[in-house]
């Protein structure tokens, strides 16, 4: 199984490389993570491994919260819990903690989170549409115009862009470079920017889709 964190987005800053470069780096907070709960095939039918994140106060979680976190040995409560399946039974115990040591400088890795949420917006902002014109006493001037037609097919087509609600979706990017770990923290400086608001929730994964490096050039 690939190393899998939660975390929470900090913010960005820009920090100096080896090269003294200034690289623009994401600050996630990930881990320290316990594990939860192991599913195996023979006893759930499927392979997974649940991880916990965020210390919460016990008066602030349910009884059979509390209940399911104390029969895994954790001994402080965390709020956020995500399963991830796995091909293989997981290579994790009840009670292990993974952290931010066992990812490296200079490695790879994919980033999750839910985009930051716009509302309802026209086409313009949604899509990125021109609009109509401005002048010449135009009155639909951010309107998306004419959307079908009056007699073949007779109506609109499923997936026309259209206004609507903007933003909030789970997204992925992929390939991200760890730039700095700060175990002593739990923090990483990851090259970029991600999705979601600073405070979010974001799963910190190995990269799945690593590119092989191109051949130097004779």
């Amino acid at each position: 199984m690939s190393l899998i964190l939660l975390g929470k987005k900090v913010g960005m800053t820009q920090v100096y490389d080896a090269a003294n470069c200034l690289v623009p780096v994401t600050v996630v907070q990930a881990g320290p993570c316990p594990v939860t709960q192991i599913k195996t095939v023979d006893n759930d039918g499927y392979n997974a491994v649940q991880i916990g994140f965020w210390v919460q106060k016990e008066s602030r979680m349910s009884a059979p919260e509390l209940g399911h976190l104390k029969k895994a040995g954790v001994t402080e409560p965390v709020t956020q819990l995500s399963e991830f399946r796995t091909v293989k039974a997981p290579e994790f115990k009840i009670g292990d903690v993974l952290t931010v040591n066992k990812f490296t400088e200079g490695g790879l890795v994919d980033v999750i989170g839910i985009s930051k949420g716009r509302g309802f917006q026209g086409v313009v902002k949604r899509h990125n549409m021109d609009g109509q014109p401005a002048t010449h006493g135009h009155m639909m001037h951010r309107r998306p115009g004419s959307i079908g037609m009056r007699q073949t097919p007779g109506h609109v087509f499923k997936g026309k862009r259209m206004p609507g609600h903007m933003g909030q979706i789970r997204r992925t990017t992929q390939n991200m470079t760890i730039v700095k770990v700060i175990e002593d923290k739990n923090l990483l400086l990851i090259k970029g920017s991600i999705a979601g608001a600073n405070g979010d929730y974001v799963v910190v994964r190995q990269a799945k889709k690593v590119r092989p490096a191109t051949p130097a050039k004779k």
